[in-house]
């Protein structure tokens, strides 16, 4: 197996240069910096205790940023790098001001790319996060006797699957890690059966608060006196579906603005080609206009903003979740008292999804009937979800204090 995986690694390697020119073609890649992904570093390292955490995306940066500020009051820890994989994730890095803590590209798992990257960076500890596992990286950092955890890790049914039809492998991969932290009990029980005995469930890093003072402020002129749905990290025809609720609804609620936050900012102009042949009016947020005249739909081109349009919103819709793409996290939405819609399809936030149920925090839909029934409920309700928002916070708190003790213990 492991032959197999280090032959597809090669044949990725030799057509990497093809693969980087079209994401560069197609701005999925930072054009200055993809020589990162193979470990040439421009960065130094600095003297001292480094601890690295490694991400896919932006969901899971998000969700270690209460860490990362903890962590960098600690005296004891020097250096922090941070590590992701997606142009997305690096531009929300940008926006936090950190002190003691830089993003690199995560590098291919390469051995010899590894060994450049770890040669480099030398960490005193590597905290992985969520469904991370790059054999090679686990295989080196165990060899060099670096401490290695996994955090709110993250097993769906499916992926077990594929775990148990490798299991021998994937087990030889899993028990390499100090301690694996899983964020639901449904994925505590996956690590279980597959034989791993340092876990330990701690709750879900996603229900912590993110700090919602850091977002820009929005010009709220823009939208004063609107009604506004929020359509967040939307995937392609969910914006089509909304597009349609807006026409629906367009007379009924004269003074009705939808905003359009897609999940992939270069499907923009798709976006609002479709909305043109629709005879909607829309506005681009790069525009940066200071008024809008007649505007149905505003389109929310850039990354990192969707606190900004949280806050301004009465109904946010979750994205992902009408299409098979596993949902987005509603908890940010939650924090700023919106009310919440989402799909069926929110495979990727079970549990999260299960206590808004418990709690009705969220409604979900169906199809293009139940939305118009729900989100026209919606709009008649005030925001009243404030004390559930304190029930929330309360929540992420004591999940914060519990994965800084264990991690604490790992790393000293």
């Amino acid at each position: 197996m492991r032959i197999i995986y280090n032959f597809l690694v090669y044949i990725v390697i030799v057509f990497s240069p093809l693969i980087i020119i079209y994401r560069i073609i197609k701005k999925k890649e930072n054009p200055k910096r993809f020589l990162e992904k193979f470990s040439i570093n421009k960065e130094k390292r600095k003297k001292g205790n480094l601890i690295w955490f490694h991400c896919s995306s932006v969901g899971e940066l998000l969700s270690i940023i209460p860490l990362i500020l903890e962590f960098e009051k600690m005296k004891k820890i020097k250096q922090i790098l941070v590590t992701t994989s997606t142009l997305s994730s690096s531009k929300i890095f940008g926006k936090f001001r950190f002190k003691k803590t830089s993003h690199q590209f995560y590098p291919l798992d390469n051995i010899h790319i590894i060994n450049n990257f770890l040669n480099h960076w030398n960490p005193s500890s590597a905290i992985f996060v969520e469904s991370e596992i790059w054999p090679t990286m686990i295989s080196e950092l165990k060899e060099r006797k670096i401490k290695i955890v996994l955090i709110n890790a993250r097993m769906s049914e499916k992926s077990f699957k594929k775990w148990l039809s490798i299991k021998s492998f994937g087990k030889n991969i899993l028990e390499k890690f100090d301690y694996i932290f899983p964020q639901n009990r449904e994925t505590f029980l996956y690590f279980k059966k597959l034989g791993i005995k340092k876990i330990k469930f701690l709750g879900n890093l996603k229900f912590i608060d993110t700090h919602n003072d850091k977002f820009k402020e929005i010009n709220n002129k823009i939208f004063k006196n609107k009604i506004v749905l929020c359509s967040a990290s939307t995937h392609f025809n969910e914006e089509e579906i909304f597009a349609n609720l807006h026409i629906k609804y367009k007379k009924k609620i004269p003074n009705l603005i939808t905003i359009i936050i897609p999940r992939h900012v270069e499907r923009t102009n798709e976006i609002a080609q479709m909305l043109d042949k629709k005879k909607l009016r829309f506005n681009k947020h790069s525009e940066n206009k200071k008024k809008l005249k007649n505007c149905d739909v505003y389109i929310v081109d850039s990354y990192g903003e969707n606190k900004s349009f949280y806050k301004i919103s009465d109904v946010v819709f979750l994205g992902g979740s009408l299409v098979s793409k596993g949902g987005q996290n509603p908890l940010e939405a939650l924090r700023f008292g919106c009310n919440v819609l989402h799909g069926n399809y929110t495979f990727n936030f079970k549990d999260v999804y299960k206590m808004l149920e418990k709690e009705k925090l969220s409604l979900k839909i169906y199809n293009s009937k139940d939305l118009e029934k729900k989100t026209l409920t919606l709009f008649n309700n005030k925001k009243n979800n404030y004390n559930k928002v304190r029930k929330l916070k309360k929540i992420g708190n004591v999940i914060l204090k519990k994965n800084l003790t264990e991690l604490e213990k790992i790393i000293s």
